[in-house]
């Protein structure tokens, strides 16, 4: 019921705030220093983490050591998805920031959508009811990709919006922060905290991306944030494979379909 509620705030809450334009000076980053014949080179290497991350945590899934991670199979449907959107993310988000525009941060969201997506159907999955959890993954992915699609049409007619895309931002983070006090079939629920600090000092980094790069001449806000969010991709990853299926005496675990 938290959940709902929370999404229902979300939902009334984006219809209510007048419409987010794309700011146009978002393209405009503090580093766009070019080395070895890549233009902006800090922002675009500082996506391999996120390559790195998502591959490893693929063959993770695949390997024998994934099982004791999972009550049931199936569970890992949500992290596969996770992965594959890191993956996505290395790719997108580095084709982008080779000429940043709108079109080409079409592809650096997209990925992202499927990443924040796939980790709200695993905290349903864990800590509401499996079974719904894995139903919600395929509405939950689509509904990310639609919010990108949304914001860019929007942009295209000359009327910038990015209120639903910001509230799938938003509503995953909170998401993340209200698992924290429901209780999980799995040990080392604490790691989500580490995540979602993770991702909060990202989008501080995002923000002072010219301020950081003004004061270091090293690095820019928004490398650091790349580094930040595949950092929270890693210690999922960690997560995993440190974890146990948290069955106290005398409790069964929750049913699923994948036994």
């Amino acid at each position: 019921m938290l959940f709902l509620g929370l999404a229902a705030l979300l939902i009334v809450l984006a219809c209510i705030v007048p419409p987010i334009p794309q700011s146009a000076s978002y393209h405009q980053f503090a580093d766009q220093r070019r080395l070895w014949g890549i233009p902006n080179f800090g922002n675009v290497s500082s996506n391999l983490p996120f390559a790195v991350v998502g591959i490893w945590g693929l063959l993770f899934l695949a390997s024998g050591r994934s099982r004791s991670a999972f009550v049931h199979r199936g569970e890992r449907i949500p992290y596969v998805w996770l992965f594959i959107g890191l993956l996505l993310t290395a790719l997108g988000s580095a084709y982008y920031h080779l000429a940043p525009d709108n079109g080409r941060l079409v592809w650096d969201r997209l990925p992202m959508t499927i990443v924040f997506m796939s980790l709200v159907s695993a905290l349903i999955v864990e800590r509401v009811d499996d079974r719904l959890g894995l139903r919600l993954l395929p509405v939950l992915l689509a509904l990310g990709v639609f919010s990108v699609v949304q914001w860019y049409y929007s942009e295209i007619r000359g009327a910038g919006d990015l209120r639903l895309y910001a509230a799938v931002q938003l509503g995953s983070v909170l998401l993340l922060l209200l698992a924290l006090a429901l209780r999980s079939r799995y040990t080392r629920s604490s790691d989500l905290g580490v995540v979602a600090g993770l991702y909060i000092a990202a989008k501080m980094f995002e923000q002072w991306d010219r301020g950081i790069f003004n004061t270091s001449h090293v690095v820019s806000g928004h490398t650091l944030k790349h580094l930040a969010a595949a950092g929270a991709g890693f210690w999922i990853l960690r997560m995993l494979m440190r974890r146990e299926p948290a069955i106290r005496p005398g409790v069964e675990a929750a049913s699923a379909p994948f036994s």
